[in-house]
């Protein structure tokens, strides 16, 4: 199994490392000390050697940030996991506060103590998030203080770095060659006048040198950082114990390589007057502390790499448009079992063994194996579904009970493409509220998938699209709409998003998940989701204005018991009729026996 069902965390254990940690502030001097949930690229997907913030507080989601002072600790997570950390970390120890609405800095304006001395360690904060620091603790009459990981110094056991090994991406699922894709990087950094770049996003560094690793859970990632000059060849900071001859004779043809641990100092190198440009929401403090103790002066710059990841060219399109093919057949045989099945017979964790056994089966055939799952799978049913990014445990399985709904939210990691769906199916019968609020939120990812919207329209722009049938129900989802998805790297990939907080464009060749919720605390949670890619529309009479749409990559039906075909428009039935031919057409050849009956059934017009 590529997911383990063992509990990662106990509760129990974070007032005894608080006080701990405490002891070590006290000895350096200092009133409080910030514990994100980052490693040194300061990306979700870190190694466990990274995860200081679960161990500290036994909080496991994938964003947060713990601010411990000598007299209170404080969480700030995001809308996803209020429900989570109060049942992973401790209450007696931990007070608990929204990422969003009341970050670490808005919080320190209000409540820190003057004259505190708060430390943070440079390699796991943003440039800007420093900035924001700083301006909230000086503003309190407080001090900020670098200082080394005080984590790290009572973490007896931490693991070791990881040594995934790595693999060459192939031209053919790649579209592009690594040695074409560092010169267009190159001029632009020439264009700005800038004379160096970072870049520190392994997934940014995995697309530009078309590498893949295995150094963080589900996600083919190699922990690396790479200096990208404006003129000569690139340095990659990598341990090379990763690499084997093939890959390290590929890389030394585009790069000079370097161990991690030389980063600082050749950074200090190219630094000396020159003009270095970093990602100030992406670039760790740091480094900017490494340049200009160096001499250099940094300026702001984007990850170059970043925006032409995400426009995917047209090898990755196809290639993506195959995985999905595959995985929908996948979804279908394993959706066809759990209509097999009963109440009381089978528990969330059967149910993710099912699922990945069919991904690996259709991967096989096809000659594509499954390389991973692409994240946990979200296993959950009845009120375990209400818990937005629930991990299943041995702790915490539930039974598939009769009458019941079931959220399964699951994505597969494939050479030629990354996917992630979510279907909701109950087991028995639904009650009227399940279908009203299933319904709603299909209508959410139908509207989204209709769209139609004018070049330049942002992620934040068209998120209240997915809302808009909840608002008139008085109904809402405490998540963004959608994330942006990689080409055989991260499920969640930036920088394009829908959702209140995605300002960059939506560019033609960007994937992105369209998944609207609802989720009743204690009762049940329903979640949809389709990858969607941004394309051209095509030209409308009398129109003057270059316009985008979406087109649906993932293959799967609907449940048709949960939908309420009443509350559907003419338009949004049209779609999802024509959305289900296309899901026959494209599966039926690929599933037999009593599934391929199954698929037929689901996919037949709606009725009524």
């Amino acid at each position: 199994m590529f997911q383990s069902f063992e509990s990662l965390t106990d509760p129990s254990q974070g007032r005894e490392r608080v006080a701990k940690l405490r002891r070590l502030m006290q000895e350096r001097g200092v009133d409080g000390f910030l514990v994100p949930r980052a490693d040194e690229h300061q990306g979700e997907y870190v190694p466990p050697r990274a995860e200081r913030l679960q161990w500290l507080t036994g909080f496991t989601g994938s964003a947060g940030i713990a601010l411990i002072l000598k007299n209170s600790a404080v969480i700030f997570v995001d809308g996803r996991y209020t429900l989570q950390v109060r049942n992973q970390a401790d209450p007696q120890t931990f007070t608990y506060e929204s990422l969003v609405d009341a970050p670490p800095p808005v919080w320190i304006e209000q409540n820190l103590e003057r004259g505190t001395r708060l430390a943070f360690e440079p390699w796991l904060h943003t440039v800007a998030e420093v900035r924001a620091l700083r301006q909230a603790v000086e503003q309190r009459g407080a001090s900020l203080i670098a200082v080394d990981n005080l984590v790290d110094l009572i973490w007896d056991d931490q693991p070791e770095p990881p040594l995934g090994r790595i693999a060459i991406q192939p031209e053919a699922y790649a579209g592009e060659l690594a040695k074409d894709k560092l010169p267009r990087l190159a001029a632009r950094m020439h264009d700005t006048n800038i004379d160096a770049t970072v870049l520190t996003d392994p997934s940014s560094v995995a697309w530009a040198f078309n590498i893949r690793g295995s150094d963080v859970l589900h996600t083919p990632l190699a922990l690396s950082f790479a200096i990208l000059p404006a003129q000569g060849l690139p340095q990659l900071f990598i341990d090379e114990r990763k690499l084997d001859i093939e890959t390290r004779a590929y890389l030394t043809q585009l790069c000079d390589l370097h161990a991690p641990a030389d980063l600082e100092a050749a950074l200090g190198r190219v630094a000396k007057d020159a003009i270095v440009g970093l990602d100030f929401v992406l670039a760790a403090e740091k480094l900017r502390l490494i340049v200009e103790d160096n001499g250099g002066r940094v300026v702001p710059l984007s990850d170059p790499a970043r925006l032409p990841r995400a426009t995917k060219n047209a090898a990755e399109l196809e290639g993506s448009r195959a995985a999905h093919r595959r995985d929908g057949a996948a979804m279908v045989n394993f959706l066809h079992w759990v209509s097999q099945q009963q109440g009381g017979t089978v528990d969330e964790i059967t149910t993710v063994e099912k699922l990945e056994a069919f991904r690996r089966t259709a991967g096989d055939e096809a000659q594509m194996p499954l390389r991973d799952i692409s994240f946990d799978t979200i296993s959950g049913s009845g009120p375990n579904g209400a818990l937005m990014h629930y991990r299943v445990t041995r702790k915490t399985n539930r039974v598939l009970a009769q009458n019941e709904l079931y959220l399964v939210d699951s994505g597969a990691q494939y050479q030629d493409g990354t996917t992630d769906i979510t279907r909701t199916t109950i087991i028995g019968t639904p009650n009227d509220d399940m279908k009203r609020h299933y319904t709603i939120v299909l209508k959410g990812l139908i509207n989204i998938s209709l769209l139609r919207f004018p070049a330049g329209t942002r992620g934040c722009d068209i998120d209240a699209v997915a809302r808009v049938n909840h608002w008139k129900a008085g109904l809402d989802f405490a998540h963004g709409t959608g994330h942006g998805v990689g080409s055989y790297l991260a499920v969640h990939e930036g920088p394009q998003r829908i959702a209140k907080t995605g300002t960059e464009k939506l560019l033609p060749g960007m994937i992105l998940s369209n998944e609207p919720g609802y989720y009743k605390p204690g009762s049940y949670g329903i979640r949809l989701e389709n990858l969607i890619v941004v394309e051209h529309a095509a030209d409308v009479d009398g129109g003057d204005i270059p316009m985008h749409s979406f087109e649906t990559l993932t293959l799967c039906p609907f449940e048709r018991q949960l939908i309420d075909v009443n509350l559907l428009s003419p338009e949004e039935r049209d779609w999802l009729d024509t959305y289900h031919a296309w899901v026959q057409r494209e599966l039926g050849s690929l599933v037999s026996g009593d599934a391929a009956t199954w698929l037929i059934e689901k996919t037949q017009p709606l009725e009524g």
